[in-house]
């Protein structure tokens, strides 16, 4: 059968590359053409436009980019009439894939979505879109598939792609340690903007922990030159880069951005402090737009506050400070977390693996 994938982002690619090798499995003679990256590309897909086209962020950078945007969409249409799939598969990417499934519907193809928007946290009209133009919706967070069962909609719960991610990663991590000492790992975020908000903060609390190493997961897309100035003051603080996984698989706990890395942090079992830091205008606007009750994803699906979010003026030295030394020093904390991080792993591991999880169920709709 054939199968058109598109994946605009860089974790789209990670997790669109575990569907394929599954589908693989499930159909020998699977044709897959796809928008996506090296990883899909190396799993057994014809690449027909890299994420790194379609990388536009943020609403300035959009509108500048409007006419290459349209020329992608226009050039996608035609491309999908030109394979006639037998599936369409959307990943998360909603300013796109949302556009192209509304166009597909009358097209007469089935659509799968999988990893779907954050429709829950802001933009819940895009649901009825959601309901008109797709066939099977297949949700990676557990309070999706009830949030859709408000707007009478059928989702389904295929489990989380991370945790098969990170249990192949650890058993492919060198061994090796990264510092003599024990070490605090900081997670700043993967954009400059971003990365100067947090981590010139996240840096100060160093001073009040000599006995311990900090150390930088350095972004991919950032040069290494960029940090430095900002490292160069202090004496206990370092950085790596390509070693996020094996950072935190060593660290007694981390200062983690706000985003999927406090996921990836919690599942693999490293104690936490979530920080977020933005310009005020973008903040005010965002807390009038955004509708969730925390801004973690490991609260968001525990639905408590698991992990201390410090956020906006509440980040400081001296907060991060009392923070880190109650998940270093504080027994019953540690405890405590480390049984809700267990339960967030089996909530998130319900019925086996997403990625065979999607690919069975993708299957099941083509063949009704």
């Amino acid at each position: 059968m054939r199968y058109y994938i598109i994946a605009g982002e860089a974790s789209g690619d990670l997790h669109g590359s575990n569907l394929i090798s599954e589908i693989k499995k499930l159909d020998g003679h699977a044709v897959i053409r796809c928008w996506g990256g090296d990883l899909m590309q190396q799993a057994g897909a014809t690449l027909v436009k890299h994420y790194r086209e379609l990388a536009f962020m943020g609403f300035l950078e959009v509108i500048k980019n409007l006419p290459a945007i349209i020329r992608n969409i226009k050039f996608c249409k035609a491309d999908i009439l030109s394979f006639k799939p037998d599936v369409l598969i959307l990943i998360d990417y909603p300013g796109f894939n949302l556009r192209i499934a509304e166009w597909a519907r009358p097209q007469g193809l089935k659509i799968v979505y999988y990893i779907s928007p954050q429709v829950w946290a802001w933009k819940e009209n895009r649901v009825k879109k959601i309901k008109r133009s797709v066939d099977r919706m297949l949700v990676i967070l557990p309070f999706e598939k009830t949030f859709y069962e408000r707007w009478n909609y059928a989702a389904e719960y295929v489990g989380h792609p991370l945790v098969e991610v990170i249990e192949k990663e650890k058993a492919q991590l060198p061994a090796g340690s990264l510092s003599e000492k024990p070490i605090i790992a900081l997670l700043p975020g993967s954009r400059q903007q971003e990365i100067l908000k947090k981590l010139p903060i996240m840096l100060q609390v160093a001073a009040f922990f000599p006995d311990y190493q900090f150390i930088v997961a350095r972004a991919p897309g950032q040069e290494n030159s960029f940090y430095d100035s900002l490292l160069q003051p202090y004496k206990n603080v370092s950085a790596v880069s390509g070693k996020t996984y094996a950072l935190l698989l060593q660290s007694k706990a981390a200062l983690v951005t706000s985003g999927t890395a406090t996921l990836e942090t919690a599942l693999l079992g490293v104690p936490e402090v979530v920080c977020y830091k933005s310009s005020n205008i973008s903040y005010q606007i965002g807390k009038r737009l955004i509708k969730v009750k925390y801004i973690s994803l490991v609260n968001l699906i525990m639905d408590k506050p698991v992990v201390k979010e410090l956020i906006q003026d509440d980040l400081t030295p001296e907060s991060l400070k009392k923070e880190l030394a109650d998940l270093l020093f504080n027994p019953a904390r540690i405890a405590q977390l480390q049984s809700d991080y267990a339960e967030l792993r089996q909530k998130l591991s319900e019925g086996g693996h997403a990625s065979a999880n999607a690919a069975k169920s993708i299957m099941a709709l083509i063949r009704s």
